[in-house]
């Protein structure tokens, strides 16, 4: 891929991110005010008063307007946990990618490169670019009369960094918004408590009398920003370290798989 086509790519992805991210925005507004500010959600039928009883839509309501930050949160973490599975089950390529790499060194040791290549094709994955990009410059290398070996394993290791370099951002993008996500979740679950809890300080203090009921209420519906942002937060970090590990991963492989081209490019110019 060249380098433009690479900054296009990238241009793409941050307006896709910016998108989602408004797009998510004005749908957790909408859910603020007409689903879970549904007149049905309260006594008296009166969004302002209290809500029914164990009716958990009207009680988030009352979180104010902090909660459509939050939902805003949890629509974005899902958006790019589905986005980052479906990026990754690509990257796989279309089969298993321990059967793609056997077969792929039974033809190396056979000699026959235009076979492995047609394989990485029909594959397709992070590994299987790779893999390609190494064989592309194999046969060619194997045939430079100019070039002493060690050089010319060292031009295949360059091919295959350069082509691995070119993956793994794809494979990580993103990830930072997860990341961000986790962290900033809890703190805006705790800005919208902090409000919740200093409106209802302030009411009883302009009641002019202590009200229990009324104090445990407001509370209540301080806190359900913070249990709003803790679980947004919790999702949040297994989502980016199960896709951590999915990278690792695929790194890993692609370092083994390379590695073994090299060794088994390296063995064929010592014949």
């Amino acid at each position: 891929m060249s380098n433009k086509g690479q900054s296009l790519k990238e241009a793409l992805q941050s307006i896709f991110a910016t998108s989602v991210i408004l797009l998510s925005f004005g749908v957790s507004i909408l859910i603020f005010l007409y689903v879970m500010g549904d007149p049905v959600n309260f006594e008296g039928g009166n969004p302002k008063g209290h809500p029914l009883q164990g009716n958990y839509l009207g009680l988030i309501y009352k979180g104010g307007v902090i909660v459509p930050l939050l939902i805003t949160v949890v629509l974005v973490l899902l958006t790019f946990c589905m986005e980052r599975w479906i990026t990754l089950s690509r990257a796989n390529g279309k089969g298993r990618l321990s059967t793609f790499v056997r077969n792929i060194q039974t033809l190396l040791k056979e000699d026959k490169i235009e076979e492995a290549s047609q394989i990485c094709d029909k594959q397709r994955g992070s590994l299987a670019n790779v893999l390609k990009a190494g064989l592309h410059r194999y046969r060619s290398l194997q045939s430079d009369a100019t070039l002493p070996n060690d050089q010319k394993v060292i031009a295949m290791q360059k091919e295959l960094e350069e082509a691995t370099a070119l993956e793994l951002p794809l494979l990580s993008k993103n990830l930072v918004i997860l990341s961000t996500i986790a962290s900033i979740s809890v703190l805006i679950g705790l800005i919208g408590t902090v409000v919740g809890m200093i409106k209802a300080f302030s009411a009883l203090a302009t009641a002019g009398a202590p009200d229990a009921l009324a104090l445990a209420s407001g509370i209540a519906e301080a806190l359900i920003n913070t249990a709003f942002g803790i679980t947004g937060s919790t999702i949040a970090i297994i989502a980016y370290n199960f896709f951590s590990s999915k990278i690792d991963d695929m790194t890993y492989k692609i370092d083994e798989a390379g590695f073994s081209l090299t060794q088994t490019f390296a063995t064929t110019l010592k014949k």
